[in-house]
């Protein structure tokens, strides 16, 4: 690598605004070139490739490699710890980081229960991914809000005030302008959003009405998983029997605060894990193949107008075939959850 070189390398006169292999719409990948010099002799590919792009984490760049965006002397090159020869030609595509590509519009059908200029309320099925996150970085829930109107652009998180997880179902809020956003996130720290699901968990609880109260934290010992620890940020769950059958309950949870997994934590800590819950111990049951959980009531002040507003949706198919196994089959099954 030369000192002072310039790596950029123009388009060719027939790129026509994209790149073979370039999706379209995509924008066309800056490219960097250079010639090995003597003093990188024997260095390995990522740390020249640092050096050529040194606002690039060596991490992504690494990545760019796996996916075959650097070549050498016009061979492409995919192993980071290869040593590079003084005199071969390095080229490298700057390809945007994942991240960075994660905020777009992406048109998708929402199951709205309500909507004005100032809120959405909407019915989140399960496995939607509300937020861009390492492994989930397009097809999510804000990219969904970003086609769906102009201003969720402007807004930090595209509106989004609280969340569900991935294969947790049911109805959630968003607020549609910045005022809206700051009213929602005030009244859910003040506790005056009221948010209640439905949960099929292994066990029988010893009463039939109860309170968690625990601290939730990172789990030091898996860190993908959330667990009761000492320090951890306060919680507290509300948690009522509904019905009982085969060693599974039926049961209806309100939040009182909205810690990330708080009611799979919460009923794991009390040795009852949710139906299929397999990060918290939770074995498939009733035909669940995944968590047995759905946000089934949310009550709230309209951020605007104060006004009281309340929704309720039934659970999807899955889950409601899997509650009547333990509730009994017909409306008055559903209505034991839904009062």
């Amino acid at each position: 690598m030369q000192e002072g070189a310039d790596y950029r390398e123009p388009l060719s006169a027939d790129a026509e605004g994209e790149e073979p292999g370039t999706a379209p719409g995509e924008p066309v990948p800056e490219v960097r070139s250079t010639v090995v010099g003597t003093v990188l002799h024997g260095q390995r590919l990522d740390k020249v490739l640092v050096g050529m792009a040194p606002e690039f984490s060596r991490s992504h760049l690494q990545h760019l490699l796996e996916l075959g965006h650097a070549q050498l002397d016009g061979v492409t090159a995919t192993v980071a710890s290869r040593r590079v020869r003084a005199g071969q030609r390095l080229r490298l595509e700057l390809v945007p980081t994942d991240e960075s590509r994660a905020f777009r519009p992406q048109p998708m059908v929402l199951d709205i229960l309500f909507e004005d200029e100032h809120l959405l309320v909407l019915n989140k099925p399960a496995g939607l991914v509300v937020h861009p996150a390492p492994g989930n970085w397009s097809g999510t829930l804000l990219n969904g809000l970003l086609a769906h109107h102009a201003g969720a652009a402007s807004l930090p998180r595209a509106g989004i005030v609280h969340r569900l997880d991935k294969d947790t179902s049911g109805v959630m809020m968003v607020g549609k302008t910045l005022p809206a956003v700051t009213a929602l996130v005030r009244d859910i720290a003040a506790r005056d959003v009221h948010r209640r699901y439905l949960a099929l968990a292994h066990g029988v609880p010893a009463r039939a009405q109860f309170s968690i109260e625990a601290p939730i934290g990172r789990d030091p010992a898996m860190r993908v998983r959330m667990a009761v620890v000492a320090g951890g940020r306060p919680a507290r769950t509300d948690v009522e029997l509904l019905a009982e059958q085969d060693g599974i309950s039926a049961l209806s949870c309100m939040l009182h605060t909205g810690r990330t997994h708080q009611i799979r934590v919460h009923l794991a800590w009390k040795s009852h894990p949710l139906v299929a819950d397999a990060l918290y111990g939770g074995k498939p049951a009733l035909g669940m193949v995944r968590q047995a959980l759905h946000a089934t009531e949310l009550r709230l002040a309209h951020p605007a107008s104060r006004a009281p507003l309340a929704f309720a949706c039934l659970p999807p198919a899955d889950f409601q075939a899997a509650w009547k196994q333990v509730c009994g089959a017909g409306a008055r099954a559903m209505a034991q959850g839904l009062h």
